[in-house]
């Protein structure tokens, strides 16, 4: 998209969106409007969302537009509200570190076991898994393929935890009754079952902004996460990893149209009183730019300090490339933000520089393998880091 229609497109949006704040809605209201097949997008923290119909949704994403889309999640602000998190109403300085169960983490003290883990993880393994991902005609959240795509990781990885019985892991599917891409959930359970919990995420969903039937093979966004956590989970369930506390994988649905699937799990968790120690994100780990430095991009915003400084030291500590401190990706980048939002600690290790160094070619039917700056080697050090940071805080 050429950089002054961008700029055009940003001024009209942003016009449409105050033009629109209203004051807060009732359940009703958000009901109804939804049956008309509006959506109810929040663009900015600590404000009103806006109601939007999904060609304007589109438009927002053409303009690199970050959003929430709470339209099954919303909560009307009530007396009480500021002493509650809420998607429509977030804690106080949004994009802050987020309240946490821990104060801090331990430097990784564990290299003994997970070396020997890293030498198992296989290239073979990732290519493969990423053959089949981007082989479905999309993974788009309402289409058919996208639902096959979700089930195809599904039954892979139980077939994975079928092998390996001693581990004891289970996998299962997160519905979702708003669209029909399931999100894919795989646990391996603690000797402590009621610690607090190690997530790590990746969207399983690819989106082809100019035709959201077309063909959208995903292969960096998200494929590249997605198979990185794939690959990270059969080297731990093969060893019979048995962590201290549990330890969760999970692949989100809709995440392209706003966060969709990762809300409805992190409003979950909050309701049901889960304690989560971390939330590692993987969003697009496969692309180096060429001509740029290779390194891992540590997203400052809408994560925890303590947690994205762990990060840094697992990457110091297992993997052969340099951290950096990343530009901010704005509110509501990726599935980090919905746990943020709910007060979980989070962190997100990005593929390169944002905005400057990162893949251009996603959301479209050009994101394969096959791009120059398509980087094998350069995702495997990210299968390095899930992999340790699942031991290193999993047996904390």
């Amino acid at each position: 998209m050429a950089l002054s229609f961008r700029k055009l497109l940003l001024g009209f949006i942003a016009t449409a969106l105050v033009a629109c704040r209203a004051a807060p809605l009732t359940q009703t209201e958000v009901v109804d409007k939804a049956a008309q097949g509006l959506r109810l997008i929040e663009t900015e923290p600590g404000v009103e969302p806006v109601w939007m119909t999904h060609a304007q949704k589109i438009d927002l994403l053409k303009a690199n537009k970050n959003f929430f889309d709470v339209t099954e999640t919303y909560e009307p602000p009530s007396a009480d509200s500021t002493a509650k998190l809420s998607l429509a109403r977030p804690r106080p300085n949004p994009g802050q570190a987020a309240p946490v169960n821990v104060t801090g983490y331990a430097a990784p003290s564990r290299q003994a076991a997970v070396n020997p883990l890293i030498s198992k993880i296989s290239l073979d393994s990732m290519q493969s898994f990423l053959t089949n991902l981007t082989s479905f005609h999309n993974r788009y959240f309402n289409s058919t393929t996208g639902v096959d795509a979700s089930l195809w990781i599904k039954d892979t990885l139980t077939q994975i935890t079928k092998a390996n019985p001693q581990s004891s892991a289970s996998v299962s599917l997160f519905p979702h009754a708003a669209f029909r891409q399931p999100s894919i959930i795989a646990k391996i359970p603690g000797r402590n079952p009621g610690g607090p919990l190690t997530i790590l995420g990746a969207h399983m969903d690819s989106i082809n902004l100019d035709d959201v039937e077309g063909r959208a093979p995903g292969a960096d966004d998200d494929g590249s996460g997605s198979v990185n956590l794939m690959e990270a989970y059969r080297v731990l369930v093969s060893s019979g990893f048995q962590p201290e506390t549990p330890v969760e994988f999970q692949w989100y649905a809709g995440e392209e149209e706003g966060l969709l699937g990762s809300q409805d799990i992190a409003k979950a968790y909050a309701k049901r009183g889960e304690k989560v120690k971390a939330m590692l994100m993987m969003d697009m780990t496969a692309f180096v730019k060429p001509g740029t430095k290779e390194v891992i991009s540590l997203m400052p915003d809408f994560t925890n300090e303590n947690l994205t400084t762990f990060v840094a030291q697992l990457i110091d500590t297992y993997s052969l490339l340099d951290s950096e401190i990343n530009n901010p990706c704005g509110y509501a980048c990726s599935d980090h933000a919905s746990w943020d939002k709910y007060g979980f600690p989070t962190a997100l290790p990005f593929e390169a520089t944002y905005p400057d160094n990162a893949n251009e070619i996603v959301h479209t039917d050009g994101d394969t393998v096959d791009i120059e700056g398509f980087s094998w080697t350069h995702t495997l050090e990210y299968t390095k880091i899930a992999l340790a940071f699942a031991f290193e805080l999993g047996s904390a």
